[in-house]
C-alpha cells in the first residue's frame, strides 16, 4: 500500500492531466475551427460583442477598445494559450507556467462574461477553470506522472541533492 505522500501525489497528477485535457478539449477545436472562431464574423466576435453589451465599468472599456479591434490576433492568442496550456498540463511540462497561462485565461473568461455575480451560470466553470489552475499553480503536480519529475531528476544539482537526501535516510 501506497505511504500518504505518493498517494496524494498521485491524486494531485491525476487533478493535472485531467485540468490539462480540459485545456486541450478547449483549445483544440478553436484552433481547427480557424477563422470560424477567430474571424471577423467569428464566433469570438459575436461572444465579445454580446459580453460587451451587457457589461460596464473598466475591463468592459478594455475589451471595447483593445480586445474587440484586434479580435483576430486575441482569438490566436486564445485559441494557442488554451491549446498549449492543455500541452504542459497533460505532460507535466513547465507545469507552473501552463497553469499560470490557464489561471489567467480563465480569469479573463470570468471577467468577461460578468459572472462573478452569479456562481451558478456559465461562469461557474470559469471559476473551477481558475482554481483546477492555481492547485495546479502552487503545489508541484508535474513532479508525478509528468517531465517535470523526469527533467528534474536529470540535472546534476537535482541527483546530488537526491543522493544526499538518500544518505541521511528518513527523519534526519
Amino acid at each position: 500500500m501506497l505511504s500518504p505522500a505518493p498517494r496524494y501525489a498521485a491524486w494531485l497528477a491525476i487533478l493535472r492531466i485531467y485540468t490539462g485535457l480540459f485545456w486541450l478539449s478547449h483549445g483544440i477545436p478553436k484552433l481547427l475551427a480557424g477563422q470560424g472562431f477567430y474571424g471577423s464574423s467569428g464566433f469570438l466576435v459575436a461572444v465579445l460583442t454580446q459580453a460587451t453589451r451587457q457589461g460596464s465599468g473598466p475591463y468592459n472599456a478594455f475589451l471595447v477598445h483593445v480586445v474587440l479591434p484586434h479580435a483576430a490576433l486575441f482569438g490566436y492568442l486564445v485559441a494557442w494559450g488554451e491549446t498549449l496550456t492543455g500541452i504542459c498540463l497533460t505532460l507535466g511540462l513547465l507545469t507552473p507556467v501552463g497553469a499560470a497561462v490557464g489561471a489567467f485565461l480563465a480569469l479573463n473568461y470570468f471577467l468577461m462574461k460578468g459572472s462573478y455575480g452569479q456562481i451558478t451560470s456559465v461562469g461557474g466553470l470559469d471559476a473551477a477553470a481558475i482554481v483546477l489552475s492555481l492547485v495546479n499553480l502552487v503545489l508541484p503536480t508535474g513532479l508525478v506522472w509528468g517531465l517535470d519529475g523526469r527533467l528534474r531528476t536529470r540535472t546534476p544539482g537535482a541527483a546530488a541533492a537526491a543522493r544526499a537526501g538518500e544518505m541521511r535516510g528518513p527523519g534526519e
